[in-house]
């Protein structure tokens, strides 16, 4: 015998591509995490998908926002350097003098 089907209302599957959109998870990674078939998942989106809610994912946005986390980082150090050298001299300049 054929193995049954499940069924999904509209509403469940507007939902779902509601969240499937708002993640930055994979389609395939969703699709296990929901126990549904990625294939489906697809053609859910190719029908009930809206853009308004999508997070636009770009490239180079990302690349610039990678360049400047590692100009922070840097940042970081320095002023980590800094700090460590103004408690030398406030440890040395704070001695009382006989």
């Amino acid at each position: 015998m054929g193995e049954s089907r499940q069924q999904y209302s509209d509403e469940f599957k507007e939902k779902t591509v509601q969240y499937i959109q708002e993640q930055t998870k994979s389609v395939p990674q969703i699709a296990e995490e929901l126990n549904i078939p990625a294939e489906t998942l697809h053609q859910w989106l190719a029908k009930h998908r809206k853009f308004e809610n999508e997070p636009l994912v770009d490239r180079e946005a990302i690349r610039q926002k990678d360049h400047r986390i590692e100009e922070q980082a840097t940042e970081i150090e320095d002023l980590k350097e800094e700090i460590a050298i103004l408690k030398k001299a406030m440890h040395f300049f704070s001695k009382e003098r006989k």
